[in-house]
């Protein structure tokens, strides 16, 4: 049905051809509807977006909600939104690495404000869930998509098709010292590859999409090792010595790398990295480090439900982080002796600001930094994992603190219900993960319209991961 209606749309004078073929067939008594649409998809041509036939066909929550759940997330998402909407450039389309919480952009000392490109990819994937729930006008969204693609395609500066971490944004220059950043670019291409989808009857879109995607070449980011990726580089001084060596929030850069049809690197690439376990009461999970984060990012737009590698010990990534959530609901009770402000339904430290600046903090194990600072994007990261006890935090948190820690984009990025300290500032990526997590939990969709890509699917398969 979805091929007849393409072709009555694009290729009016095929349509008779197609019927007479549909007849022909039916007639014959061949395997029949299956047989027609691969008929038609070579004898005719078509160029179809890159679509995944192996992605699910239509989008699967995590669960279905109650409705007083479901307008809190409502509630949260569509202020998550918000950022993203007041806070992107409407020229360049690049989204502020922060704001105060009350919206009021930080400007440096050399007088620009700095954006950030993984807030960027958040951002464009966040125009799908707004353009979808009707927060703005389809039209809107698609053009406020295609500005930033543009910018990405043809106007900012790139090596070998990767990008700055941070960027002037009005400008898209360099800002101060940052690193060309692999994960940081690898984010941007979320939202990338989420907009082909989202938006894939909008042609331009989608060859922007493409060209940007195409254009990464993920064999120079390994700068002459067989399987693992750099860091990054600065153009100071080359690349970064560090390679995506140990789990952490490299499984999307790794999937977009093997998947490419461009520049890929091996499927070989997964497994070369090292596997450390963590145990922590009744908990073994796989991780890198400390900040939660590292589960929740790579999972925001990768669907790994129900897929085990085809390789021991067959890990689940997303069983694993299930496993390192409810790990880290336990630690930080463990602690609660120590700071009485972490309770059953309030807790969560991942990567985010202190009073004493930025800190990428967690556990288990524990962070030696780590002074009773909640950071609520630690529970909402994980929405799409533990339902049960990240939607319980959140509204804890509200409801306690609300009138100080909730405000015009949600929550602010971290609060210490022990001293009553409040962080400033919001921060647009740890803003983003509530918003696509809350989303995947709501409806899955953040997870459809990426796994729609076909280079994701191929790379899944080439890897194991079935």
């Amino acid at each position: 049905m979805i091929i007849e209606l393409i072709i009555i749309s694009r290729l009016p004078e095929l349509y008779l051809k197609f019927m007479f073929a549909k007849t022909v067939i039916q007639k014959a008594k061949f395997a029949g509807y299956l047989l027609l649409q691969l008929f038609l998809l070579f004898f005719f041509n078509l160029n179809f977006p890159a679509q995944s036939l192996k992605s699910k066909s239509k989008p699967v929550p995590v669960q279905k909600l109650s409705k007083a759940d479901d307008a809190f997330l409502e509630d949260l998402s569509k202020r998550s939104f918000q950022y993203f909407r007041e806070q992107s450039d409407a020229k360049t389309g690049l989204t502020l690495d922060r704001t105060l919480t009350n919206g009021t952009p930080k400007t440096v000392k050399e007088g620009y404000q700095v954006a950030s490109s993984a807030a960027t990819g958040f951002a464009l994937t966040g125009l799908c869930v707004a353009a979808d729930r009707n927060w703005i006008k389809k039209k809107a969204a698609r053009e406020r998509a295609r500005t930033t693609l543009q910018f990405y395609a043809d106007k900012s500066f790139e090596e070998h098709g990767w990008f700055y971490h941070f960027v002037n944004q009005a400008t898209g220059e360099r800002h101060r010292k940052s690193e060309i950043s692999s994960i940081d670019t690898a984010l941007l291409l979320g939202g990338v590859l989420s907009v082909r989808q989202c938006f894939k009857d909008d042609r331009e879109i989608v060859r922007l999409a493409t060209k940007i995607y195409d254009r990464v070449d993920f064999g120079w980011m390994l700068n002459g090792d067989k399987y693992l990726l750099s860091h990054g580089l600065r153009p100071e001084t080359g690349f970064i010595k560090n390679r995506w060596g140990t789990f952490s929030e490299h499984p999307i850069l790794y999937v977009l790398a093997i998947g490419s049809r461009k520049f890929p690197i091996p499927a070989e690439s997964w497994f070369a990295w090292k596997r450390n376990w963590i145990e922590f009461g009744e908990y073994k999970f796989l991780s890198g480090g400390a900040p939660l984060f590292i589960h929740q990012f790579p999972q925001a737009w990768l669907d790994l439900r129900n897929r085990k590698e085809s390789r021991e010990p067959f890990m689940n990534y997303y069983e694993n982080s299930i496993n390192a959530t409810r790990a880290h609901k336990d630690f930080c009770l463990s602690l609660s002796k120590e700071f009485p402000g972490y309770t059953e339904n309030v807790w969560g430290i991942t990567a985010s600001d202190s009073q004493k600046g930025y800190v990428a903090w967690g556990g288990p194990p524990r962070h030696r930094r780590i002074d009773g600072s909640v950071v609520p994007c630690a529970a909402a990261g994980s929405l799409m994992f533990t339902p049960d006890i990240s939607l319980a935090a959140l509204k804890e948190m509200k409801t306690k603190f609300g009138d100080k820690i909730y405000g015009k984009y949600g929550f602010a990025d971290a609060f210490n219900p022990s001293n009553g300290w409040v962080n400033p500032d919001v921060i647009g990526i740890d803003i983003g993960i509530t918003l696509l997590s809350a989303e995947n939990l709501r409806s899955g969709k953040v997870w459809y319209w990426f796994m729609q890509n076909k280079e994701i699917t191929d790379a899944l398969d080439k890897i194991g991961l079935k």
